[in-house]
């Protein structure tokens, strides 16, 4: 399946994970920083590295479900289902754990996120290393998520392993799902698996509210500012472009969910366009790429509209708002 390349890439990645060390990852929703989940010095090294606060859960991977029994002491019917419906895949559980799993892992909480990666080359370093690995994106905290190999050498330099598996394909971070006691699904972070999806396999699945600002996350992600670029940015229902004067719009980077007229915006400093077919999976996809691309562009301030609410849209939302705040 691998050729000769990739495979040594593979091996020297899950080599330095036994050893301790951390590596970066693609995954199907954005690169991971990883480290061996059970060893509390190397989880350490990603807090550090990422700048990532001790209250900030990490999620943890493993190459198949049969694994998850390791990390967990149950796992609720509607859990099961969901995991046999869309794992491997972009979906995080969030299952009572065993003491094995540091508190440093799940920020003290009684509870760690699980998930089977889609992306066949990160569960083939997974199974090579030989344990579970733990694991945020691979960016600093708070910024924008890294989707290809080079985002991540960007903010981390060369120093840092990257082991690249291409562009991410889902291009937001998995959706993270927690049980009440009845067993009923809970949302706790919008992402690449829709809420009618699940809906689907296991009837109703409430949406959560955002997390507090301080205290210990249930789940990665529900900061109220996140994904956020150094650039100001601001987020509308719809852009109108001619609204902007020709000075204004010089100054200005537009994020446009669907393409306009290419007349229209050749005035802005900048313009990235999420998707021309009116496709939310293409969006999403491209979403924290054109982010990035904008951030880069030296304009003043980033305009940005609003997806359709539904389906992959509310995770595009969901990431927009936090970016903007």
């Amino acid at each position: 399946m691998w050729s000769r390349l990739q495979q040594r890439n593979i091996d020297d990645a899950a080599d330095r994970l036994r050893a301790g060390g951390v590596v970066a990852f693609a995954t199907e929703t954005v690169y991971g920083l990883g480290a061996n989940a059970f060893d509390e010095r190397a989880v350490a090294k990603v807090f550090e590295l990422k700048g990532r606060p001790r209250f900030d859960p990490l999620i943890v991977h493993v190459e198949d479900a049969s694994r998850v029994g390791q990390l967990v002491t149950a796992f609720p019917d509607a859990a099961r289902k969901l995991a046999e419906v869309f794992w491997p895949g972009p979906l995080t559980l969030v299952l009572p754990k065993r003491d094995t799993v540091p508190d440093l892992v799940t920020s003290g909480l009684g509870t760690v996120g699980v998930r089977v990666p889609g992306h066949p080359m990160a569960r083939a370093m997974i199974e090579a290393s030989a344990t579970a690995i733990a694991a945020p994106s691979a960016n600093r905290f708070g910024g924008v998520s890294p989707t290809t190999a080079q985002h991540v050498r960007d903010e981390f330099g060369d120093n840092l392993p990257v082991l690249d598996g291409g562009a991410c394909e889902t291009g937001v971070e998995s959706t993270v799902v927690a049980f009440q006691e009845d067993g009923s699904a809970v949302v706790l972070r919008l992402g690449g698996v829709t809420v009618e999806a699940m809906r689907q396999a296991v009837g109703e699945v409430i949406i959560a509210e955002s997390g507090s600002r301080d205290g210990a996350q249930a789940s990665p992600g529900m900061l109220d500012k996140h994904y956020a670029p150094r650039t100001p940015m601001e987020l509308v229902d719809l852009i109108d472009p001619i609204s902007f004067g020709d000075d204004e719009a010089a100054r200005v980077g537009l994020l446009l969910y669907l393409g306009r007229g290419e007349g229209v915006v050749q005035r802005f400093g900048a313009v990235e366009v999420l998707t021309r077919k009116a496709d939310p999976a293409e969006a999403a996809a491209n979403l924290f790429g054109a982010m990035r691309r904008l951030d880069a562009a030296g304009v003043r301030r980033i305009v940005a509209e609003r997806a359709p609410d539904t389906g992959l849209g509310r995770a595009i939302n969901d990431r927009l708002t936090r970016a903007s705040k």
